[in-house]
């Protein structure tokens, strides 16, 4: 065990209870795991305020003065601390409503203190709750930390006095036992290349720093660290991949995939598709297992893109699935692919969950033996009595949704891995996709199929709702279909959302029967009933559809050309522009109205703005990946982003970008990590393949 792997608890000042809560609260196990915990910003000594100054909206002040006056009331919970601070300028009071007795304990008199906290305003008098007290040291040790560092905290840690002080303290006691005990993990000609401080010093930095040029070089150290280690994990996974794992060899062209291309196919490929199907085509023939993400917007195109790879596959006497989210996206890409294979010779089978035992036991004899072709379905497809003939060829549909673990039982049905095509419609940000997917190949079908119109994109208020419904009549007497989709399902006391049930009997005062059908869909409908609601949509029995966000992805309905989004402000753009893609697939012009209150945000703003400006997935998702930052986007839950403590893949493009052509250059060089001088990156693959051996998944 090496010192940065010592359990927290016997660091002094910790013990079995503080380290108790420090593992809840933060995830801090390990020493090493305490210097992780970054202090989210400083306090400049320099810059202090003064009390006759103070302004109660501000969101900080820093003080400087006497505590006096100290005062504890009250018994039990309702034990209450409270102090006077002065700073010869004016008085406030000081509050402590957690770990009180030691707040006391600590305070000593005669004795300058720096306070720093939130003010706020209470029966005409300012105070500062739970501030943070700093006693004014000797000039040298001043020197020394001119800048405070600030640490998250929560309230079950300040309980234990690990308040920002508390956590400060603890970090220097460590930091002051770990000379020369700190390991380089970065290759010497790394560091020297990109002129970097050491590990031990950017972690001194970084936690106590005598400069602003000091947080500088430490933070942009540990950033290029975390980022160039996320890179080492996905790109040593694909070279590992690329030189050790054997794939099947799909060296033929034959009569099912011709037939289908001659006889079959519903319209000509657009250029994005076919140039996307040689880079397909080049993996499955190469003998290397093909691990590739397909990216495309909305109606671009993917799944007739994979189907298209499916049937290689199959005139290579091998098998593919299909492997979907929901039942509802399963049945559609079902559909979809039946009706496309429809007079060909190709077996194509269901299996999700809620199927009869006994229909899935047959399914499931006909996929060991070889009679199903193309199997789809839902993480059903992924359990332990599915057993195939000879799987060569899967297909993972908005993977976001599959936990690793998940997606790594479907590698593990054939001896020779098969072929493994992930698509998304979510358009991804380059800078993200590199970050989030380094370890696949990445394709692009960036141009949608001819004679599509681009949907008109409507921004309408509450005070235009007449208009609205207006327009929809219009529209449904032209013999369109208009989805309305809404937030919520049932009313929220907490919550203004227009929720699903009022709106659905809103709109069925105002669209009467029986002239206008309404169908109603969402997420808490058995299968059965969401199944009988989307089948009257579909078949044009019902001219309006009102639903949840289950119609996100998996409805294809070309009639249908009116998107209604309620409440537009409170979704993420990317949730819009998917909900937007479900008109449109028709010939005829389609629109999506986007309903908000009267009054916005400027964030509010600024998205309705960019959605109604274009129809640009690419563009859109940059906009959101700017807006709302990668720990919102959806899905990245799976990613291993949000783990980064500093990075931000948004604002640090150069940082990721430079990583992740570094880590090129290294394995390119030394795919296996043999060299010298990268023992460390070594020794650090070991650690994290022992801990969970996910190497050769994407």
């Amino acid at each position: 065990m090496t010192f940065l792997e010592t359990p927290i608890e016997f660091l002094k000042g910790v013990g079995p209870q503080r380290a108790q809560v420090l593992q809840r609260e933060l995830e801090v196990f390990t020493y090493g795991d305490l210097l992780m915990q970054f202090p989210f910003r400083y306090v400049d000594k320099s810059q202090l305020g003064k009390i006759n100054t103070i302004d109660v909206e501000s969101s900080y002040v820093v003080l400087r003065g006497l505590i006096s006056n100290v005062h504890l009331s009250g018994t039990g919970r309702a034990t209450r601390l409270s102090a006077l601070f002065s700073d010869g300028t004016g008085t406030v009071e000081l509050i402590w409503f957690q770990g009180v007795k030691w707040v006391q304990e600590s305070i000593k008199p005669n004795v300058e203190y720096i306070v720093m906290g939130k003010p706020s305003m209470f029966n005409g008098h300012i105070n500062i709750a739970h501030p943070e007290l700093e006693p004014v040291r000797s000039d040298e040790t001043a020197s020394r930390h001119p800048y405070i560092p600030v640490y998250s905290t929560t309230e079950k840690l300040k309980a234990k006095g690990l308040t920002s002080k508390g956590l400060s303290k603890l970090t220097e006691a460590l930091l002051a036992q770990s000379m020369g005990k700190i390991p380089e993990v970065l290759p010497l000609s790394v560091i020297q290349k990109y002129k970097l401080p050491s590990r031990e010093a950017a972690l001194k930095a970084i936690h106590f720093p005598a400069n602003n040029t000091e947080i500088q070089l430490a933070t942009q150290r540990m950033k290029f660290e975390e980022l160039f280690f996320l890179q080492l994990d996905y790109q040593y996974a694909k070279y590992q991949r690329q030189q050790h794992a054997q794939g099947h060899i799909f060296s033929v062209v034959g009569e099912k995939f011709n037939r289908f291309y001659k006889e079959k196919l519903p319209f000509d490929l657009t250029g994005a598709q076919k140039r996307v199907i040689k880079e397909i085509r080049a993996d499955m023939k190469s003998g290397h297992q093909m691990n590739r993400l397909l990216q495309g917007d909305v109606g671009s195109g993917k799944t007739l893109v994979a189907l298209l790879c499916m049937l290689i596959a199959l005139d290579n006497n091998c098998q593919a699935c299909l492997m979907a989210p929901t039942e509802i996206l399963a049945t559609q890409h079902f559909n979809t692919i039946a009706r496309f294979l429809d007079g060909l010779d190709i077996k194509v089978e269901l299996l999700t969950g809620s199927l009869k035992t006994s229909e899935k036991r047959k399914i499931k004899e006909r996929i060991l033996s070889g009679e199903t072709d193309i199997l789809i379905g839902t993480h059903a497809l992924i359990e332990d009595t599915v057993q195939f003939k000879q799987l060569g060829f899967v297909v993972i549909d908005e993977q976001h949704r599959f936990g690793v673990e998940q997606r790594a039982k479907l590698w593990a049905k054939n001896v020779v891995p098969p072929h493994v095509l992930v698509m998304t419609a979510t358009p991804i940000p380059r800078t993200l996709a590199m970050t989030l997917y380094g370890d696949l190949d990445c394709s692009v079908i960036d141009e949608l199929p001819p004679g599509r119109k681009p949907i008109k994109t409507i921004h309408a208020t509450d005070a235009q709702r007449l208009k609205l419904f207006s327009f929809m009549r219009r529209q449904i007497a032209e013999g369109r279909q208009v989805y309305v989709v809404y937030p919520l399902i049932d009313e929220s006391e907490k919550s203004d959302l227009k929720y699903l049930m009022d709106g659905y009997e809103s709109i069925a005062r105002d669209f009467p029967l029986p002239e206008y059908q309404i169908a109603i869909v969402h997420g808490k409908m058995p299968s059965e009933d969401k199944d009988y609601e989307m089948k009257r949509f579909k078949d044009g029995i019902a001219n309006i559809m009102v639903s949840t966000t289950v119609i996100e992805v998996g409805v294809d309905v070309p009639n249908a050309t009116v998107m209604v989004i309620e409440n537009a402000e409170r979704f993420g753009l990317s949730q819009l522009h998917q909900l937007r893609g479900r008109v449109g697939r028709g010939g005829g012009q389609s629109y999506c109205v986007l309903m908000t209150k009267d009054k916005l945000t400027t964030s509010g703003k600024e998205r309705i703005q960019t959605m109604v400006d274009s129809t640009d997935g690419f563009r859109i998702a940059e906009a959101d990946l700017k807006l709302r930052g990668p720990g919102d986007i959806q899905g990245l839950q799976q990613s291993g982003i949000l783990q980064l403590k500093l990075a931000d893949i948004v604002n640090d493009e150069p940082i990721v970008r430079a990583a992740r052509e570094t880590v090129q250059h290294i394995l390119d060089a030394d795919p296996d990590l043999a060299q010298y001088e990268n023992a460390c990156l070594a020794l650090y693959i070991k650690k994290k393949r022992t801990a969970n051996d996910w190497g050769k998944i994407s």
